[in-house]
């Protein structure tokens, strides 16, 4: 694979503001990243040219659901010792290829550098090649050494090993004018709450990049008549690329949060360009908001009035802040300095003022925050969690890393009933009293 690719070309202005956000204060690197985006292929192996360490690094690293195969699951290695590092471990990677093929007679083989094999110059591409005649399945090798930059990159690489060596090498058994790919890192439970929305609008979802996915179905991605992008950057070059080489169009979608949700399905029913399918979607749109109104209401009257302070750096906060919203919940919205410009702008118009900014972020500013607002509930990811327990109030942890998602209607409505929950709970009201032995 030539990753130098992915490298040379320069991104627009919007990539390249989000990007220098990604790569600030994060540990991770690009072989995480490229293993995040490939390992919900779930019926292929997924092999680790490197040290034993390498696994411990990435093993669980984000939750992805499938709906059939589990050996994505597993994690395979080549455990490169001493020896492999003077002598070369590209014989040792081409048994190890050869094994995981005969054991467990997967789909296709993803393999993977890492710092260790890259430096000493291990053949990847040529163990790969010799492995996939003698095997006859795909060996797909994915040139990803962390030291090349951070997780950001790695999906980018990712997505550059599916266009070279996967996407355009199989035919579908028939398609239709109604057939889109869902493009995104993995799917983090989001695309169980969106592909619902697809199938009652009647489009079909020929290929999820990547989240449950198999991979024949990205195989022959190519014959889509839309990519829509959701909740990815690293991979817009992926569809940049698609469109140049096959012709497919791309639009950049957002399904959190429900005027979101109206207008993803609105536009890609346009991009369609089918009358009676966006027809259907206009009256979809408004069948599943008036049913979701009539559930908010219950949680509504308990809720309404209630403060909550929210970190806007997490994915997951935007759904949130819809609920909260229709729940007539005040938001006081809290990011980092390196927030993005387009970040801050989309708080400023949903809900008309600008975010507090965390100059330190550190916990005691939050806290102080908190005091000021007079706020009753504290929303962010597990970094700031004992927060709320020192300000004595309840607290959602929202986390990307979770098995649950807030995208699509049945998101709003489960974000709604997280938020009645917590606020309601009577455990809060135990908090505030004071303990029974001073009252004595």
């Amino acid at each position: 694979m030539k990753s130098e690719d992915v490298f040379n070309k320069s991104p627009d202005h919007k990539t390249q503001n989000r990007e220098s956000v990604l790569r600030e204060g994060q540990e991770d690197c690009a072989f995480d990243g490229a293993m995040l985006t490939l390992v919900p292929i779930t019926d292929a192996a997924h092999l680790i040219h490197g040290p034993s360490g390498c696994i411990n690094n990435c093993w669980g690293n984000r939750s992805s659901l499938s709906s059939n195969s589990i050996l994505y699951k597993a994690r395979f290695s080549t455990d490169m010792d001493e020896n492999d590092i003077i002598f070369g471990g590209a014989k040792k990677l081409y048994n190890a290829i050869i094994e995981t093929q005969r054991r467990y007679k997967p789909a296709a083989v993803f393999v993977y550098s890492t710092c260790v094999s890259a430096l000493i110059g291990d053949d990847l591409n040529g163990a790969c090649t010799d492995a996939a005649v003698q095997t006859g399945t795909p060996i797909i090798p994915v040139d990803c050494p962390g030291f090349v930059g951070r997780k950001n990159r790695g999906m980018r690489i990712a997505g550059e090993a599916l266009l070279e060596h996967v996407i355009g090498t199989a035919e579908p058994d028939f398609t239709t004018p109604y057939d889109i790919n869902l493009i995104g890192e993995s799917n983090i439970a989001a695309m169980w709450n969106i592909l619902p929305l697809f199938e009652k609008l009647g489009i079909r979802v020929l290929s999820k990049i990547t989240g449950d996915t198999r991979y024949k179905e990205v195989c022959y991605a190519h014959r889509a008549k839309l990519n829509v992008i959701t909740s990815s950057i690293a991979l817009l070059k992926m569809a940049k690329k698609m469109e140049e080489r096959f012709g497919i169009p791309y639009i950049q979608e957002c399904f959190y949060g429900i005027e979101n949700i109206n207008q993803s399905l609105r536009n890609i029913a346009a991009k369609l360009g089918d009358s009676d399918l966006q027809e259907r979607t206009e009256k979809f749109i408004a069948l599943e908001t008036s049913a979701l109104e009539e559930k908010l209401a219950f949680y509504r009257t308990s809720v309404q009035g209630k403060r909550i302070v929210i970190d806007t750096q997490e994915l997951k906060s935007w759904s949130i802040i819809s609920a909260a919203q229709k729940l007539g919940i005040e938001v006081i919205p809290i990011s980092a300095v390196k927030s993005s410009q387009e970040d801050k702008a989309r708080i400023q118009k949903l809900l008309g003022k600008d975010s507090i900014i965390l100059q330190q972020n550190t916990p005691e500013e939050i806290l102080q925050i908190i005091h000021e607002n007079k706020a009753d509930m504290l929303i962010t990811g597990e970094r700031y969690q004992h927060t709320s327990v020192k300000a004595e109030i309840p607290s959602l942890d929202i986390k990307a890393e979770q098995n649950h998602s807030n995208a699509g209607y049945a998101g709003i409505l489960e974000a709604a009933q997280k938020l009645y929950a917590t606020l309601t709970s009577p455990v809060w009201k135990l908090v505030h009293k004071p303990a029974p032995w001073e009252n004595r």
